[in-house]
């Protein structure tokens, strides 16, 4: 299952639990509609799970049902499903700058990160130059307002937690993410230097997978794992949060599993350097 579908699941879940209500209530969809004083349209809409209620929709069509005592839990539920999977339009409407303070509190109270990606160096090491320019490239390509450079301040700003006492930090990358040029090659130098600065870090564990090595996981979406309560996976088109411990622990598996396929130290700061030296050959 996706975490796409996971998410519509849980919406799914919300719909058939409004609808026994309704049923137990012995009321039909029109009684029901007249009851919460909206169409009968809208209370299909919902027992269809092609709209998810508000928490006063929910409110309402517990007290018609004369079930209000059920309302506070569906309301949580319903919260949580809105949350799994929110696209990024929807996220990024306030702008970039917006979006990256939007997560300081949880980057605050976790106490371990493990992060992975496939194609750019992770949020949490990016320098400030590097951050700007992927983000006006999301802007552009999202076609949203475009205050990349303060957003860029304010994730790198967010990354400072890596460095707190107490933090430990495991960051993983594909070995093609050392030579994607975001901002040209000067930018992409600064922040080859700026992972090897992290690696002396003694609470951050730095791993690159190599282009050749030979593995037992395949690439799989970026996605960063928030002490052992929640993932955060980034869909092209979504932002999926991962809280259910079936799939938080398929992911934590995957980590471990693309750790595995990981060099490091030495080893990793000579596939750093050879980035470094391509791009100075250039």
């Amino acid at each position: 299952m996706t975490p796409s579908s996971t998410a519509q699941a849980a919406r799914q879940g919300i719909a058939a639990r409004l609808r026994e209500l309704r049923l137990d209530a012995g009321l039909n969809g029109q009684q029901l509609s007249s009851r919460c004083g909206w169409s009968p349209a809208k209370t299909s809409r919902l027992e269809a799970a092609k709209h998810l209620p508000s928490d006063a929709d929910i409110r309402a069509w517990c007290e018609a049902c004369g079930a209000g005592d059920e309302s506070d839990e569906l309301v949580a539920a319903s919260r949580t499903a809105d949350e799994m999977y929110v696209e990024w339009r929807r996220k990024e409407r306030t702008g970039l700058r917006r979006l990256q303070e939007s997560t300081v509190p949880l980057y605050r109270r976790t106490r371990r990160f493990r992060t992975y990606a496939t194609g750019v160096i992770p949020g949490l090491v990016q320098t400030e130059r590097y951050a700007a320019a992927l983000l006006d490239a999301i802007a552009e390509f999202r076609g949203i307002r475009n205050d990349a450079q303060e957003a860029a301040r304010s994730r790198v700003a967010r990354s400072q937690v890596m460095r707190r006492r107490g933090t430990v930090t495991a960051l993983l990358m594909e070995e093609d993410a050392l030579h994607q040029g975001f901002g040209g090659p000067d930018v992409l130098v600064e922040q080859l230097d700026y992972l090897v600065e992290v690696m002396a870090l003694p609470n951050v564990s730095l791993g690159v997978i190599p282009r050749q090595v030979a593995r037992r996981m395949w690439p799989v979406e970026t996605f960063m794992i928030f002490d052992e309560d929640r993932a955060g996976v980034e869909l092209l088109s979504a932002d999926v949060t991962i809280t259910a411990p079936a799939e938080l622990t398929l992911y934590l598996r995957a980590f471990a599993s693309l750790s595995r396929c990981a060099v490091y130290g030495n080893e990793a700061r000579a596939l750093i350097d050879q980035a470094a030296r391509a791009l100075s050959a250039d």
